[in-house]
């Protein structure tokens, strides 16, 4: 059976730790592209040259040209500036929002039967930006955010109760950045309500934790951001789709009625599958949580209405 094909773009951190993950999960061959020279190529030769001892098979390739992604199932995009100290996600709109357009053109010329899976700052507004500017049906453009917000949530609470992260479950919603909103009423360790473990003020803080969580890595690198665990949650999401798994877990997807929303794209639980977002999962949120996910998403439009679009 023939091998789908996962390209990713931009080679830094996030990219060629996906390209690895990718590796390791014997999940696909894996093009790497990124506009400096030798870079994409040397990153997946190296990771080729692992695959004896790490056990994985398949095709790994680098290039500095986009016709390389050519007959791709899924395009994972990394490309941008990362975050600095003090900086925003919305400090990086400008900047990126033309990186990501021209990376969403090539795709188009190159790879127009694929799907874009976007992992690039600010998250809601370059896949607002990327499915605006590619054309493609809304199905095929999600963006990774939720599920490294579960994460992270998850962490702190397995850390917090001394307990296995395998055994804790969680939801976090909203746009992918402070605003974001977890949501501890549907978090479980092993089926318990997290409520009934931590106390409501520890709890609100390991949730202000998540809020912060892309900030603090980055404060502590100082000359970085996070990468192992967006890249672990962006292939979470990969293996979704190329497997038809139908994962129900959170992501950023196109919204114009569910949950009250219009027009944007923001975190919200969905099914993900080989057809990519089958479907908006809606949950019955309280007055707290449905004002949470209405204040996040009316930061976003705010924002949003400062990105030109050029589709």
């Amino acid at each position: 059976m023939k091998r789908k094909k996962v390209s990713v773009i931009g080679a830094g951190n996030v990219g060629a730790t996906t390209a690895l993950y990718l590796a390791e999960d014997n999940l696909c061959d894996v093009v790497l592209v990124d506009i400096l020279e030798g870079m994409p190529q040397g990153k997946a030769l190296d990771i080729a040259e692992a695959g004896p001892i790490r056990g994985y098979k398949g095709s790994f390739t680098g290039s500095n040209d986009y016709s390389a992604i050519a007959g791709s199932d899924l395009i994972v995009v990394t490309a941008g500036l990362a975050r600095k100290p003090g900086m925003t996600r919305e400090d990086l709109l400008n900047k990126n929002a033309e990186i990501v357009s021209g990376v969403t053109r090539e795709i188009v010329k190159h790879a127009p039967g694929s799907m874009i899976l976007v992992v690039s700052n600010p998250l809601d507004l370059m896949t607002y930006l990327t499915w605006k500017v590619s054309g493609f049906p809304s199905e095929r453009v999600f963006g990774q955010a939720g599920v490294l917000d579960s994460i992270r949530f998850r962490t702190f609470i397995a850390m917090e109760l001394g307990v296995s992260v395998s055994d804790v479950q969680g939801l976090v919603l909203g746009g992918h950045g402070d605003s974001m909103v977890p949501l501890p009423r549907f978090t479980t360790v092993s089926g318990v309500p997290v409520t009934e473990l931590i106390p409501p003020d520890k709890l609100a803080a390991l949730m202000q934790r998540t809020r912060d969580g892309g900030a603090e890595i980055v404060k502590l690198l100082k000359t970085g951001s996070a990468y192992y665990a967006p890249a672990a949650s962006t292939v979470q999401m990969v293996d979704a789709v190329l497997n038809d798994h139908k994962r129900v877990i959170a992501a950023s997807v196109y919204v114009n009625g569910p949950y009250g929303l219009k027009d944007m794209y923001i975190g919200l639980p969905v099914i993900l599958g080989a057809r990519g977002v089958e479907k908006i999962v809606e949950l019955p949120l309280n007055a707290e949580e449905s004002s949470g996910l209405m204040k996040s998403a009316g930061i976003y439009k705010e924002t949003l209405a400062e990105l030109k679009v050029n589709a």
